[in-house]
This record gives C-alpha cells, sequence and structure tokens, in this order.
C-alpha cells in the first residue's frame, strides 16, 4: 500500500525537492499552535507564488501576526530589505511535525519559519511569531546575526554594546528578518553526484597517525598559496598543502569544527570573534567564512562544493577526513541569548530545563544551554546531521565534543545511552572513526575510558603523564618525580587500566595526544610555566591554570642556547612518548615545526596571527630549528607507521591489564642494568630510566629507552640480540646514544627540502627562495671556515646534578642551532650490549 503524499517524510524534516517543481517542506515543534513557512525573494523579480499568495499592507487594527493568522498563503513586501516574505500556513501538528507543499522551489532559495505559540519564559515556553527562524535542517546558511534586539525574543535594548533586559519579561515586537541569518535550499537530487569520487582511504585504527587542525589557521599565512586561496577550503586542497602533510606522514586529518558557527554573545557584546568554531549555527550547512570569495558570492551550493571538493582531495591525496561537532550545545547560549532557531522551534523539546525550574536551562557545556538527548527527536536530529556529513559530504569519522554530554540520562552519565546505540547500529556510521572527548562540565563529567566499542576517547590521562615525566618532573625543585614507573608503563602501553574494558577493545581505542586546539602549544609547553590570556580581555582569568608546562629558567622567548636547547629536547621527548606509545597518537598542527600562540592557552576567540600558523621559517637561508623538528618528527611518524609491531590489536585487552591481571606476553621491562624491575620499582619515584622491548611473532623487536634523569647513563640491553640506534629526542640538539662508553655526534645536514621553489608562489616567495640558493653555499662556506664554538650547557633541571655538556652553534644562528657534542660517560663496561643514553631521552632501538 502506498503512503499518502508527505507521510512518507513523517519521520524526517526538512526541506524535500520534488518532481512537480515544489518541494514538501516538514519541521518539528511538539509544543506550537501555529508555524508558517516562509519563502524570501528579491522585489525587482517576479514573484513565484504570485496567483496563490494574498498582499498584506500595513492595517493599524491589526498587527502582521493577526494578518498572516487569517489567510493559508500571504506575502507582504519589506521595503527596507528590498524583499519579498511569502508565508505558506502549514498544517499539524501531526506526531509533533508541521508540514506544507510548495508548489515552485529552486535551488539557492531563501527561506525559514515564524512559529506561534504561548509565551511563558518562567516555564520554559519562548514562542514569538516575530522572530524569523532558520530551518534546523537547512544545508545552507546566508547572513548572519546582528546584535540587535530584534535577534532577541525578549524585549530589551543594546547600550554601548551589551543587551539590556530580561530574559523573563515581556516578548518582543520587533521583527528580526533582516537581522539574522536565513536558510538556502540545496538540490542536490543528481544521481550522478558521487560519481568520480575517489576511495575512500579507510586507515585502521591501528595504522593511524591524526592530524588536528584549524581550516583557516592552517593556510591563513601560507605562502605557497595565493591570496584568494589562504585560509580556505580550497587553500586546504591545494596540492601544495597536500604535498607537506604527505612530508609529514600523518595519516587522518581532523578539522575543528566546519558546520555554520555564530559568535556567542559575550563574544558579540566585546566585538570579538569565535575562531575555534564550538558555537554550531547550523548542523547541516558548512561555515560559510571558511569558503573562498567566489564560492562566498556565488551562493551556498557553491560553498558546499568547496567542502565536497576539499574533502575529495584529501581523499585523493590518501588522507581521512575526520569532524569535530559540536552536539551538546547550540549558539544560542542560554535563556538571555538569541533567538536564531531552536529556542524559536521548541524550546522544550530541543533544550535541557531544569527539573525544579522549567525556566532555566540545565548546562553541562559551560556554554548557557544543553541539548536534550533523552528527546528521541533531538537523538534522531543528531544521527541525520552526522549521516548527512557522512554520506553526501564524505567525512570519514567524527570526534564528538564534550561527548559525556551526549550521553546523560536522567543527568547521569552512562555508556548504554540510546545515542551511542544509535550511533553503533547505524550502517553508515558504525563503521565511521567515532572519538569522544570524555568529559564535560555536569556532575561526576570526567568519564575517559567509559565509552564502549566502537568509539575511541580523548586520553587526558596520558597528557598529563607525558607532560609532568618530561616537563614538571625535570623542571622542578624535587629530587625525586611525581610519575611512577608503573604510571609511566601503563602510557606507553595503551592506557589498559582504561580502555582494556570490553572484548575485542584495546590501546587503539586511547587517543594519545600532548597538545591540541585547547591548551599550550608543544613548543608553548616549554616556554611558559604560566598562562598569558591577556589578550582574550578577561583578564587573564579564561583557560585553564593547571598546564603541567615549564619554562626551563626563562618565562617566554630567550637567546640563550642551553635553555633552547633543553626545550626542544624536551618537546622532543614529549613527541617521542607519543608516537611510540601504543594506542593513537593525535598531533596538533604545527608542533611539527614549533608553532607558537605566544603564552595563550585558551585563544578561542583569536582569529588573527596568534592562532594563524606561521610558516616563514620555510623560506630561511640557513637550516632553523622549525626545518630540524619538521625533519626529525617526520622521521619518527615513518619509522612509527614501519614498525609492524603498532598494527596488532593483541597488546592488551581485558585479560591482559598491566598490574591487574596479568603480563602481556608482547613486552618486556627493564631497568638500566638489565634486570627485570623487582615490585617496589614500580612506585619508586626515583626510577626513572628504564627500557620497553616490545616483542614481535613476525618481525624484529624494538626497545624504547627512556633516560628520565639530567646525567647520560649506561643501559645494558637484552643480550639476546644485537641493537641500533633508530631515533633518539636527543638528535635535536646533535648528538645520539653511542655503543658502549661515548655519546655519538649526530650532525644535521643544512640542505633542507623546505627552502626550494614553490609552484605558484606569489612574488615575495619567489624573491625569499632565490635569496635562499643565492646564500646557501656562501652560510656553508661560513660555517666551515669558523668552526664549531664550544658553549657549557648545565641542565636545566634544577636541584638534580648539573650535567656538563658542549654544544655547536652555527656562525649564522646562534639562537636556533645548538648542538650538543661527544660526552663521556664515568665508566667503560666491556658489556657488547651497553649502550649510553644522552640525559633527559628517549630512544628507539630496532634488533638487527
Amino acid at each position: 500500500m502506498r503512503n499518502p503524499p508527505l507521510h512518507r517524510y513523517a519521520t524526517r524534516p526538512g526541506l524535500y525537492f520534488t518532481d512537480d517543481g515544489g518541494a514538501d517542506v516538514v519541521v518539528r515543534s511538539e509544543t506550537a499552535d501555529q508555524v508558517w513557512l516562509c519563502v524570501l525573494e528579491s522585489i525587482d523579480q517576479p514573484g513565484a507564488f504570485f496567483q496563490d499568495a494574498i498582499r498584506l499592507f500595513e492595517d493599524p487594527n491589526a498587527s502582521f501576526i493577526q494578518q498572516i493568522h487569517e489567510f493559508p498563503v500571504c506575502t507582504r513586501i519589506i521595503e527596507h530589505l528590498y524583499m519579498r516574505e511569502t508565508l505558506f500556513r502549514m498544517t499539524g501538528p501531526n506526531y509533533g511535525l508541521w508540514y506544507v507543499h510548495l508548489p515552485k522551489a529552486w535551488d539557492g532559495m531563501r527561506y525559514g519559519y515564524r512559529v506561534d505559540g504561548a509565551w511563558d519564559p518562567k516555564h520554559g515556553v519562548r514562542f514569538n511569531p516575530y522572530k524569523f527562524l532558520l530551518d534546523p535542517y537547512g544545508k545552507g546558511i546566508d547572513g548572519s546575526m546582528e546584535l540587535s534586539p530584534a535577534a532577541f525574543s525578549y524585549e530589551c535594548d543594546v547600550v554601548d554594546g551589551k543587551v539590556s533586559g530580561s530574559s523573563y519579561g515581556a516578548m518582543s515586537t520587533v521583527d528580526s528578518l533582516g537581522h539574522v541569518p536565513v536558510s538556502v535550499a540545496i538540490d542536490d537530487r543528481d544521481i550522478h553526484k558521487h560519481e568520480g569520487d575517489p576511495q575512500h582511504p579507510h586507515v585502521p585504527w591501528r595504522k593511524t597517525v591524526i592530524y588536528e587542525m584549524h581550516v583557516k589557521g592552517f593556510t591563513a599565512n601560507a605562502p605557497w598559496l595565493p591570496e584568494a586561496l589562504r585560509g580556505t577550503y580550497a587553500g586546504l586542497a591545494h596540492p601544495t598543502t597536500l604535498a607537506y602533510l604527505q612530508g609529514l606522514g600523518i595519516t587522518s586529518i581532523e578539522l575543528l569544527p566546519i558546520m555554520a558557527k555564530q559568535d556567542e554573545l559575550f563574544l558579540q557584546e566585546h566585538g570579538r570573534k569565535n575562531y575555534w568554531g564550538y558555537s554550531t549555527l547550523s548542523y547541516f550547512a558548512p561555515e560559510p567564512s571558511y569558503a573562498t570569495k567566489a564560492a562566498q558570492e556565488k551562493g551556498a551550493a557553491a560553498v558546499r562544493q568547496e567542502v565536497i571538493d576539499m574533502v575529495r582531495a584529501l581523499h585523493e591525496a590518501g588522507f581521512e577526513v575526520i569532524m569535530d561537532v559540536v552536539y551538546n550545545h547550540t549558539c544560542e547560549g542560554g535563556t538571555e541569548g538569541p533567538t536564531i532557531c531552536w529556542r524559536g522551534l521548541d524550546d522544550l523539546a530541543y533544550y535541557r530545563h531544569q527539573k525544579a525550574n522549567a525556566g532555566r536551562l540545565e548546562d553541562t557545556t559551560g556554554c548557557g544551554n544543553t541539548l536534550d538527548f533523552t528527546n528521541t527527536h533531538v537523538v534522531t536530529f543528531a544521527i541525520d546531521s552526522l549521516r548527512y556529513w557522512a554520506k553526501r559530504i564524505g567525512i570519514d569519522g567524527f570526534r564528538f565534543d564534550l561527548g559525556v554530554t551526549l550521553a546523560r540520562l536522567e543527568g547521569e552519565f552512562t555508556h548504554h545511552h540510546p545515542f551511542l546505540y544509535a550511533l553503533r547500529a547505524d550502517l553508515l556510521l558504525g563503521n565511521l572513526k567515532l572519538i569522544m572527548e570524555p568529559w564535560d562540565l555536569g556532575n561526576l563529567g570526567w568519564r575517559t575510558g567509559q565509552f564502549a566499542v566502537p568509539f575511541a576517547e580523548w586520553n587526558d590521562r596520558f597528557r598529563d603523564t607525558t607532560r609532568t615525566f618530561w616537563l614538571e618532573d625535570v623542571d622542578g625543585s624535587s629530587d625525586y618525580g611525581r610519575t611512577s614507573l608503573q604510571e609511566m608503563a601503563t602510557r606507553l602501553c595503551g592506557s589498559a587500566d582504561l580502555f582494556a574494558t570490553d572484548p575485542g577493545r584495546g590501546a587503539t581505542a586511547s587517543i594519545n595526544f600532548v597538545s591540541c586546539h585547547d591548551g599550550f602549544t608543544l613548543t608553548d609547553l616549554t616556554r611558559y610555566r604560566d598562562k598569558h590570556n591577556e589578550a582574550n580581555g578577561e583578564n587573564n582569568n579564561d583557560g585553564s591554570s593547571v598546564n603541567r608546562s615549564a619554562n626551563f629558567g626563562v618565562e617566554g622567548v630567550t637567546n640563550e642556547p642551553e635553555i633552547i636547547a633543553a626545550r626542544e629536547q624536551a618537546a622532543m621527548n614529549m613527541t617521542g612518548m607519543l608516537l611510540l606509545s601504543l594506542g593513537t597518537p593525535m598531533m596538533l598542527a604545527g608542533d611539527e615545526f614549533r608553532n607558537t600562540q605566544d603564552g595563550n592557552n585558551n585563544a578561542y576567540c583569536q582569529d588573527n596571527d596568534i592562532t594563524w600558523l606561521k610558516w616563514d621559517w620555510m623560506y630561511s637561508p640557513h637550516k632553523t630549528r622549525e626545518m630540524r623538528r619538521l625533519e626529525t618528527v617526520s622521521r619518527l611518524v615513518a619509522l612509527r607507521k614501519s614498525l609492524d609491531l603498532y598494527h596488532h590489536e593483541d597488546f592488551f585487552t581485558r585479560l591482559t591489564q598491566l598490574g591487574l591481571l596479568k603480563p602481556s606476553s608482547r613486552v618486556q621491562w627493564f631497568l638500566p642494568d638489565g634486570t627485570t624491575p623487582m615490585e617496589r620499582d614500580w612506585f619508586d619515584l626515583a626510577v626513572r630510566s628504564f627500557t620497553m622491548r616490545l616483542l614481535s611473532n613476525s618481525e624484529v623487536d624494538v626497545c624504547i629507552v627512556v633516560n628520565g634523569v639530567a646525567e647520560n647513563r649506561q643501559f645494558k640491553l637484552p643480550s639476546d640480540s644485537e641493537w641500533a640506534t633508530k631515533w633518539c629526542s636527543a638528535e635535536i640538539n646533535g648528538y645520539r646514544p653511542g655503543h658502549g662508553t661515548h655519546i655519538e655526534e649526530h650532525l644535521n645536514a643544512e640542505d633542507s627540502a623546505w627552502t626550494q621553489h614553490v609552484p605558484d608562489a606569489n612574488e615575495t616567495v619567489r624573491r625569499l627562495v632565490e635569496e635562499v640558493a643565492a646564500s646557501k653555499s656562501e652560510v656553508l662556506a661560513d660555517n666551515s671556515a669558523t668552526g664549531p664554538a664550544s658553549i657549557p650547557i648545565k641542565s636545566s633541571a634544577a636541584g638534580q646534578n648539573d650535567v656538563a655538556k658542549t654544544s655547536k652553534t652555527s656562525a649564522v644562528d646562534a639562537k636556533d642551532t645548538t648542538e650538543p657534542s661527544n660526552a663521556k660517560s664515568e665508566t667503560a663496561p666491556s658489556d657488547a650490549n651497553v649502550w649510553t643514553m644522552p640525559a633527559l631521552s628517549i630512544t628507539l632501538m630496532k634488533q638487527i
């Protein structure tokens, strides 16, 4: 039996183009009295609905809202906007849904809704037909909100840029049309739309290396791009951009939110922007400001196509695309915020309200509101949105911001939440990469490790342990650290205490990271002990005050070579631990070349050079610290990907949790003297040096050697094999482990792949490249003639033994090219398997 018209979409709101040239339109509002679909047209073009619509004029005896109740279809001219608004009265509610069939509809049609009903804000009911509302399912966005009384459903004023009024007061009768964004229809019925798409990479979890970036910030200063492409989706898809990412070696790009966003009321009142994008305006439309100006001028369909083309280009280059998504709250904020969409459609249904006071919103996000994921229709809305991005745009996975909020029932977290089951059970979404941020600001909000299969989670315990061991413990004043061997071993092995929770779940579910968009960059972790967020305008009160960072004696930038060297090695120690640990590593864009935010650890509102990556180092006439770090990190990424040891998922499962049930047969532990740690050693805070051996059934073994003390130290490696150094964090400063009693000098080549000609570069870039080519031979000759300068360097670890080292400083840049040379250990054992490891280093040794 065939369903009657419209009812085939009864459970799915949205705008659906039909073969008769029109569209079926469905929207959800469970408690409204009446809903209208509003279509906007320019008045200098013939109207599409001239024969059907009754023309409305100003009537002193009847308000605009009273008039639109009289006719099924009516239209009015808004002269100051040069616009015609045609309103179609929708039928409903039918199980909470309202319907209408448009006789004509077209690609690029601008539209929205008006909703009438009770005004009772003390009970959480805020219907106001004077407010023009976005379609929650709209695929395109046009315009933005103005900070005007018109944008608010309650009576208010804007005085000196601040909103003044009570959200529990009288209803506003100011029309918001012209002051808020509108939805744009996109006709994507083309059955050929996926023809020619490249294959999705489908990188297995065990081989994944994630790279977190901001679409705009990554290329806003990119010198290889023409101005028109900088900071855009197209700029990220540019061949030179893709070549750089391939050279780094990462497999999966995690994009900060690219859904359409709107600045929070607080930021608008203070004249700032939400740069990160965690303030969603539309869950189906992409952010227009990241598109090229040409695409923006063409309209919403062109903006979306640029996003699709970016994803295709990344797939073609071999990268997965993971989207950071924000379903925990919307841009409307608290009750005092604007009315843009959900609040005006059905405040009670979309948002969580306090049980004892329905007029107040629950807020486990810190952003004023929380979407109600106990409402089946909100869950459905989120699933529909995710499927759209995966199926139509081509996204390979999602990272859920404040994931705990999405899994609260009756206010409490449960990994049995219907939303989580809906994700798992979906044939499309359940096979994508799904990553949870396992905390929020609600009751018992820290839930790391408590999401089940198939979810991966950001591992904050790995972050904190890594920072504490390599920064706080090194730069502190105590003779002992704060991190035990047990804690380090657990984190290196994929945090089995947290993630070996379900059959089949193990290390790959742990998203290991040291830095991310929220907090210090890797370089700032080694430069600043305290946050410096003064530019945010909140008196440095925003952002975390617990960063586990270190400044190695000087807060901020310094010219002292020994401090620079200590900072660089600390950064490489953390990078080494990140990429040599079991689990799924995630790097922050720019960490591979010393990017800095000048100590700002909460740069969410800095859409400027504080957050935009700085690429000028690419065209230096000598090998800078940035180039050396990039090459060092790229080599380590390649080494990790080459080792099949990291591609197994059987290191730790529920039955092999380290220290809980039984140790894994795939890993062995040794102290520097070659003995196995005793039980007391695992918890002795003075034990900061050890060897971790990963055993393979099919290839050679590797040893990860950690020397966490401020002196060169001898290690006896397993005697059943011979070993060779593959990577060491000390290489960044020019030395590496020595076989026997010596630290080997490790010379860095002066040539760099990053100083070559860049295709399509502007004149400034070409001039820089020519200067590099002309001066390179002179620089090398200068260095050769001058010879290295010896500079004594002391360990930066206060309260620990000072270590005499030497460094080699280039005549070109004494600040950025410090390289310690050979140093000798105190004893000279004859054992062939004894190696001398540099002070404060992590090393990868491979069986030969």
